[in-house]
């Protein structure tokens, strides 16, 4: 919106003091973070205590769980990742380019993924039950609106040099400007990075604060390749495939950096909110979305290592049960196997912490390998 301002401005020959710092993605992207952490903040007490009063028992707790967790937990409400849609949308909408089609696509992705995120949540609270939507109709809609979100971005994104093939392209880290033509197939497998991202963060959401900082930390790593790659110079320096307009992406991820500063001062241990679906299914779907738009969707694998492993080992723990009847994991997802073994929750969430922002590491030096 401030950005529009300033181009409205500039046409006129108009002029304001401070003005001109519009210009600057990095400035925009440094008040995205602050902007969203205020909002989030401002908001938070009064946000707490109204879904205290609305969800009476809270959060429903796996009756298979934890016990420290279905003593200690019980009653914490959820919709926590509300609290982070309105920091996102408010800091994206005032310090982005409302005219670039990424943007759109963004906020589209995060708040419909968001909306679906609220209704599941919605269903756990007024049952008090932990089965929410149908999966089957969770993973239609998700779909649906990732389809859409890829399709758009196809289609109304700036024209790269390289050529139209680009736009529906898989790009691989480290070889240099290797791509593979998907042409339509395309859209399915954007749509897959997506939907993937979403539930990979939502299995991940399950400790105080473990969701939250790996998704700050994957969100911030790929504000910077936005930059980067939206950027000509940089990206021909560096041999990245040049994304025109995709550069305006990297304020929506400093939105979702600023959010999760804001959520974590009430999420952090002994949590006085869970970020639920609401917010974990949003907040995994946006940065699917950024990989997709940036070209970087391998490395999304790397960054985002933390949220494969969790799902992975949903996935084993499932089809292993099913074909022998017996575990692999003390419980899934993995974090709650580290839990039966006696580590103390802080110690699980901290050292997972670590392991993404060391995978954060590996995948921006791809951008360097090459």
């Amino acid at each position: 919106m401030l950005f529009l301002l300033y181009q409205r401005l500039a046409e006129h020959h108009l002029y304001l003091p401070g003005l001109n710092l519009l210009r600057y993605l990095t400035f925009r992207g440094g008040m995205a973070v602050a902007t969203s952490q205020l909002v989030v903040v401002l908001m938070g007490s009064r946000f707490i205590r109204w879904m205290q009063a609305k969800q009476g028992k809270g959060q429903p707790i796996r009756s298979d769980g934890i016990q420290r967790h279905i003593t200690e937990k019980a009653g914490t409400p959820t919709m926590g990742g509300l609290m982070f849609l309105a920091g996102i949308t408010v800091a994206t909408l005032l310090w982005a380019d409302l005219d670039n089609i990424y943007v759109w696509v963004m906020l589209l992705v995060t708040l419909s993924f968001g909306a679906l995120g609220f209704m599941d949540d919605y269903a756990k609270v007024t049952k008090q039950t932990t089965a929410g939507v149908s999966g089957k109709i969770r993973l239609a809609v998700e779909a649906g609106v990732a389809v859409i979100a890829v399709f758009l971005m196809i289609h109304f994104g700036q024209p790269s040099p390289e050529g139209a093939s680009l736009s529906t392209s898989l790009a691989f880290p480290i070889f240099k400007r290797a791509l593979v033509d998907l042409s339509w197939f395309y859209l399915a497998f954007g749509a897959f990075i997506i939907v993937g991202a979403s539930n990979a963060v939502n299995f991940t959401d399950g400790l105080d604060g473990l969701a939250t900082v790996p998704v700050m930390i994957a969100a911030a790593t790929f504000g910077l390749i936005a930059y980067l790659v939206g950027n000509f110079i940089f990206a021909n320096y560096l041999e990245l495939h040049f994304v025109p307009g995709v550069g305006e992406v990297g304020v929506f991820c400093a939105a979702i950096v600023g959010s999760g500063l804001g959520f974590l001062w009430y999420n952090a241990p002994p949590a006085r909110i869970f970020m639920g679906d609401s917010g974990a299914l949003a907040l995994g779907g946006g940065i699917g979305a950024v990989a997709v738009a940036t070209k970087h969707e391998i490395v999304l694998g790397i960054v985002g290592g933390l949220f494969v492993l969790e799902t992975v080992s949903v996935i084993i723990q499932v089809l292993w049960f099913k074909r022998t009847g017996r575990r692999v994991f003390l419980m899934a997802p993995i974090h709650h196997h580290f839990e039966r073994l006696g580590w103390a929750e802080s110690t699980v969430v901290i050292r997972f912490w670590i392991i993404a922002i060391m995978l954060a590491m590996i995948g921006l030096s791809t951008l360097k390998l090459r």
